[in-house]
């Protein structure tokens, strides 16, 4: 399973269009919105073969040049995965570093944290993750 830039092993994956790594998507999202650009759908939507497979760190690193080119830059960023598996704990350092380097950021700017649905839900039941992921930008001149 691709998670935050890195390869978790797990018996399943995310489906997507791109590589479906929910986590970086929820942080294009996150930067996109917070800069009032859109969001991912419209910077790589489905319907374009070409994003068929797409790494989704590569859309990041797009939507992180979308947003300093409208006078941004990232502040820090928080993600909360919510899934039953596969756990976050022992994959979050690495996707801290990956997330960061694609945000040209310090690490200590970008938390991953993963908490459970309590066994409630299709996301209890292992039938998904959700992943929440909120971006604090700040203007690029300060």
């Amino acid at each position: 399973m691709r998670l935050g830039g890195i390869d978790v092993p797990f018996t399943h994956h995310c489906d997507g269009h791109s590589d479906g790594d929910a986590v970086c998507h929820a942080v294009t999202d996150a930067l996109l919105g917070a800069a009032a650009l859109g969001d991912i759908g419209a910077l790589f939507p489905d319907t374009d073969p070409a994003n068929k497979g797409k790494d989704s760190i590569v859309m990041l690193e797009a939507a992180v040049s979308a947003v300093h080119a409208a006078g941004w830059q990232v502040g820090n960023v928080d993600v909360t995965v919510v899934a039953e598996r596969p756990k976050i704990g022992p994959h979050r350092e690495a996707m801290r570093e990956r997330l960061a380097a694609a945000l040209h950021v310090p690490v200590a700017d970008v938390f991953v944290k993963g908490k459970t649905n309590e066994r409630l839900g299709w996301i209890g039941a292992g039938e998904g993750i959700g992943v929440i992921a909120v971006a604090t930008l700040v203007p690029a001149d300060s």
